[in-house]
């Protein structure tokens, strides 16, 4: 058999494009070709530590190159909706981040865009890949708790010490720009739930800002953010239970963060000290009889090598794995661009229920 070509992609975004996804797409065999970055001292230096040839400021100059054949987006939130349409105009598969857009129907529209371009489109729900969160989708699908009866999740971190406003910043601060802290890490345990529980159809939440307080850079004036710094949501399943999420990023001397998961038979329990699950987790369960919560061992598989550069990119370089499989097989394996709609209409759902203080309904919609 012919070995395939590497693929070429281009990435846009030097923040965490630089920590993770160039790092994660050269270890899986891929080849960057090009990198792009508002501010040309950035990309070059990039390009200059990752040995990437094209350097660009205006991502559609560099969606014009030739030696391209994917497009991977570390943007902020609000250009995902442009980079993402741009690059399946060009014909380009595309990796994107999370959170998805800034709505559902921007969501909705780079779904089907890439549904009809039939390219490869996934979204960078990295952690599905974590070890423990894998095990745990193995045990619920071979029937470990049984029918699900409910989930209950807990994200809470915060200050210890009392901290002077920090400096506004628009992409961290501002709604309108899809900042928050829902978009940002609670659109990981929405991703997290509908592939462990399935569809959800209908939801009712609040979002707070506990401390707004911000300044601004260049006169120190005080303002006030807008973005969610706390929130919490409640989520029924189309086949059955429900999960409930309690999450902040201000709560003083917060607990950190777990998800426990409660069925007919049994229980598993994830306990994390960070606000990201580790990629090689910890896993406590017991099955009604037996005599308490003990730690269940992970398969060496899914444990299968480690990347000490950073606890993300065992899961991103397994997302980018995938991704690889897509491409060869004309495929988007989950998670991608109909999991991120799916996911968008559930950030959106907690929203409009913390505006309305009604519960949502979900509109079902077919992938195809």
């Amino acid at each position: 058999m012919a070995q395939r070509r590497a693929l070429r992609v281009g990435v846009v975004g030097v923040g965490f494009g630089a920590t993770v996804h160039i790092p994660a797409w050269q270890a899986e065999g891929a080849e960057v070709v090009a990198v792009c970055a508002p501010r040309r001292e950035r990309a070059g230096a990039a390009a200059e530590r990752f040995g990437i040839p094209h350097v660009f400021t205006d991502y559609r100059e560099m969606l014009g190159l030739d030696s391209l054949d994917a497009v991977s987006v570390a943007t902020p939130i609000t250009l995902h909706h442009p980079v993402v349409m741009a690059a399946l105009e060009a014909g380009h598969h595309v990796l994107c981040e999370k959170p998805f857009a800034t709505d559902q129907a921007l969501a909705r529209e780079m779904w089907l865009l890439a549904r009809r371009r039939g390219r490869t489109a996934m979204l960078a729900h990295e952690f599905r890949f974590a070890s423990a969160r894998t095990r745990v989708k193995e045990l619920l699908d071979t029937g470990y708790v049984g029918p699900l009866q409910m989930a209950v999740l807990r994200l809470l971190r915060g200050p210890t010490s009392a901290q002077p406003p920090r400096a506004h910043a628009p992409q961290r601060d501002d709604a309108a720009q899809g900042a928050g802290h829902l978009g940002a890490l609670g659109s990981h345990y929405v991703d997290c739930l509908r592939h462990w529980f399935g569809e959800i159809d209908t939801v009712s939440g609040q979002v707070f800002t506990h401390r707004p307080e911000r300044t601004l850079p260049d006169t120190g004036r005080s303002v006030m953010a807008d973005a969610d710094d706390t929130f919490t949501f409640t989520v029924h399943f189309t086949q059955g239970g429900w999960a409930t999420m309690t999450a902040s990023s201000v709560a003083g001397f917060g607990s950190g963060a777990t998800i426990e998961i409660y069925g007919r038979d049994g229980t598993l329990v994830t306990p994390q000290s960070g606000v990201n699950p580790p990629s090689h987790g910890t896993l406590l369960g017991a099955k009604l009889g037996e005599e308490a919560l003990a730690e269940l061992p992970i398969p060496a598989r899914l444990e299968s090598f480690a990347d000490p550069r950073d606890d993300r990119l065992m899961p991103f370089r397994l997302l980018v794995r995938e991704f690889l499989r897509g491409v060869d097989e004309g495929t988007s394996p989950s998670p991608n661009f109909y999991d991120g709609f799916r996911c968008q209409q559930i950030l959106d759902a907690v929203r409009e229920s913390s505006r309305t203080g009604c519960s949502v309904t979900i509109q079902a919609e077919a992938p195809s």
